[in-house]
């Protein structure tokens, strides 16, 4: 049976890109500034520092990614404390934290949480009526997991 964890009208929205597409980020956090005005950012370091000079309005910055910030999103995913995923990433270059960022992705999926890679998700996401009002969100039953015999 799975939980439920109510996402509240204002939601955590955690921001990633690789470097060859923050530019792509950024255009798509400033088109959409308005919407992303009734949320809480956070974001990995340049990226982080990058939207704030853009929005011209708070962002939470953790580490670069590289140096763990990927890994404190996904510890924050974890925790409950982030409700959302925006990661433009670079598929056509390989990354030297592949491994940190395919664990990102995973905790994502495995917490149920929204994830857009791409501009074109990021903007369905972020219209869809649900972003507007609180949300139920179903986590997992992992208790069978957790109980497993080793």
């Amino acid at each position: 049976m799975a939980t439920i964890r109510k996402l509240n009208k204002r939601k955590h929205i955690a921001m990633v890109a690789h470097d060859h597409k923050k530019k792509d980020l950024i255009e798509w956090a400033e088109y959409n500034k308005a919407a992303l005005a009734r949320h809480d950012l956070l974001a990995t370091g340049t990226t982080g520092r990058m939207l704030e000079d853009q929005l011209d309005r708070p962002v939470k910055k953790l580490l670069s990614g590289p140096l763990g910030g990927d890994q404190q999103i996904g510890s924050l995913i974890a925790e409950g404390k982030v409700d959302m995923l925006i990661f433009f990433w670079d598929p056509m270059e390989a990354q030297p934290h592949d491994p940190d960022i395919r664990a990102l992705l995973r905790v994502a999926v495995t917490w149920n949480i929204p994830i857009a890679c791409d501009r074109a998700t990021a903007d369905f996401i972020l219209t869809s009526p649900l972003m507007h009002d609180d949300y139920e969100c179903q986590i997992p039953d992992y208790s069978e997991y957790v109980k497993r015999k080793l």
